[in-house]
């Protein structure tokens, strides 16, 4: 899974929804971390993971590199990046965030740094600094210790900080919306497999102990989904801000 949080979380979140899919399928999981973003990138490129929980830009990535297949997505929700300041900053608009240092998890994580460096680049001229920190939850910090003017984000993990972090921001900027992370699978997967897994996703989602895990992700509707509902991305002109480890 894309390392959105720290090892430790990613883990809690994960582990009890592994454990439900094994007694499900009789299949065994593994979690395969990656420290950083930029780690995650190159793992699906070389075609590590069986199962990948990935951006919806990476969705892309993965297809073209290795032909991963998005498979089960949230289908109560939408993705978009957000900017956050301190609460008590002066920034009202990204205007002024011009020449400013801003806080990104990774070069190209989609809603919380491509969309929004697209946007402040050629929808609003801002020029500005990025300093890439490994994880949502560190460029949140960042800005609470005034190292950076703002911070990338999206609205799923800023939702998901604890109320002493989240209270010390303010949302400055929303992107537009895109379908949210899916849940990938590698072309080597058996198609039997493949299909076990999903029917036990959406089968713990019919569960309210499956509802309530799957909420941490966030997933708050599991649904079926294909590459087709993820390929109008790669219109979207976001080429140009990718950076290639």
């Amino acid at each position: 899974m894309v390392p959105q949080f720290e090892a430790r979380k990613l883990a809690r979140i994960w582990e009890p929804i592994l454990s439900e899919l094994e007694t499900r399928t009789g299949f065994e999981f593994e979690i395969l971390g990656a420290p950083r973003i930029p780690d995650f990138e190159e793992a699906f490129t070389n075609g590590d993971y069986d199962f990948a929980y990935m951006n919806p830009y990476h969705a892309i990535l993965a297809n073209d590199a290795q032909g991963y297949e998005p498979f089960i997505r949230d289908g109560a929700r939408q993705l978009y990046g957000i900017l956050v300041v301190r609460e008590d900053s002066p920034y009202k608009s990204v205007q002024d965030l011009n020449g400013k240092e801003i806080a990104f998890p990774a070069p190209n994580a989609l809603g919380a740094s491509l969309m929004i460096r697209s946007d402040l680049s050629k929808a609003h001229g801002v020029a500005f600094k990025p300093n890439y920190v490994s994880t949502h939850s560190s460029a949140y910090l960042n800005v609470i210790l005034k190292q950076v003017a703002a911070a990338g984000g999206v609205m799923g993990t800023f939702r998901s900080q604890p109320i002493e972090i989240s209270e010390q921001l303010r949302v400055l900027y929303e992107t537009a919306r895109v379908p949210p992370h899916p849940i990938s699978v590698h072309p080597r997967v058996p198609k039997h497999v493949r299909e076990a897994v999903e029917a036990a996703f959406l089968d713990l989602w019919k569960s309210g102990y499956g509802r309530e895990i799957l909420e941490q992700v966030p997933i708050l509707e599991a649904v079926p989904t294909s590459l087709k509902e993820y390929k109008p991305l790669s219109a979207m002109g976001l080429d140009e801000f990718i950076v290639v480890n």
